[in-house]
């Protein structure tokens, strides 16, 4: 059998392409915020989210679609994934997409330290040197006088930790919780807390001029989080954590083509830092779990 064929490649393969969507979401979302008010940009991103993963789930899972024994967590992950989508939303309308995309992805590092925090879990000296060799990397992305400082920095320092906390919780549910109800739930809080910001900021014009945003924002968002859950469904993490670091490549590329923005070297240079400490500690993941280890 060929490796792209086995559950391990078909897994690297959907978790590529979960980059690749999470980046054109971005880029795109740069783009739109452009036409449309944000507010009502993120009310429909999580509308369509809920309302897909009914029509395509519901008629598999019937009512069991519903069925969660954790209402609370459900009803936090969302307002955490809400909050971290926000956060990207706004800030992507003065941050470069490759940029603020490396700084994002020091996120894995960041719910390692919480889970040491929350879980006790143990972390190894091995982690906290990768944490603390990522946010070098994040001082050479925003440093004083660079393309990207200033006071919109406060969005994806507010997204590192509000989407390292979902990722803690995320793990903390996965054992427990039907992975499309987990989805459906988290659209469905998104649109319910959105509901009355998107009313306060309602422009019916801009929704009928620039519905096609709208829809690919909608699709973009659902699609790469639906490829995510098949990933993982194929796949353990050990394996797949390495490659979620190809979206930095993809959001630098769109960045590129899309608003013709480029890093220069120094931020480069904190890009790999960033790239490479998560790299590193999804290879570090993958030796432990090989070794049969529990110790983080």
């Amino acid at each position: 059998m060929s490796f792209w064929r086995s559950p391990q490649g078909v897994g690297i393969g959907l978790i590529v392409l979960t980059t690749l969507s999470f980046a054109a979401l971005d880029t795109a979302t740069k783009f739109a915020t452009r036409l449309a008010p944000v507010l009502m940009l993120l009310w429909f991103r999580y509308l369509f989210q809920a309302v897909v993963t009914l029509a395509l789930r519901f008629p598999v899972q019937g009512r069991r679609l519903f069925t969660t024994s954790n209402p609370r967590f459900q009803a936090l992950r969302g307002a955490l994934l809400l909050t971290t989508s926000a956060c990207s939303f706004f800030g992507l309308q003065y941050l470069p997409v490759g940029e603020f995309t490396a700084m994002v992805m020091l996120s894995p590092l960041v719910a390692t330290a919480l889970a040491a925090w929350v879980l006790k879990d143990l972390v190894s000296s091995a982690r906290w040197t990768l944490l603390a060799g990522g946010l070098v990397g994040v001082l050479f992305v925003v440093r004083p006088g660079g393309q990207v400082f200033g006071w919109a920095l406060l969005f994806p320092v507010v997204l590192v930790i509000t989407y390292g906390w979902f990722q803690v919780l995320t793990s903390r549910l996965s054992g427990e919780e039907n992975p499309y109800t987990t989805h459906f739930y988290t659209g469905l809080v998104g649109t319910l807390l959105m509901t009355p910001a998107a009313i306060w900021s309602w422009n019916t014009s801009a929704l009928l001029q620039h519905w096609p945003w709208f829809m690919l924002l909608g699709f973009l968002g659902t699609f790469g989080h639906l490829m995510l859950i098949r990933a993982y469904e194929r796949a353990g993490a050990p394996v797949l954590m390495p490659y979620l670091y190809t979206q930095i490549a993809f959001a630098t590329l769109f960045g590129w083509v899309a608003f013709d923005h480029v890093p220069d070297h120094w931020a480069w240079i904190g890009i790999g830092c960033i790239a490479a400490s998560g790299v590193g500690n999804a290879l570090l993941t993958a030796h432990r779990a090989n070794a049969g280890l529990r110790r983080l």
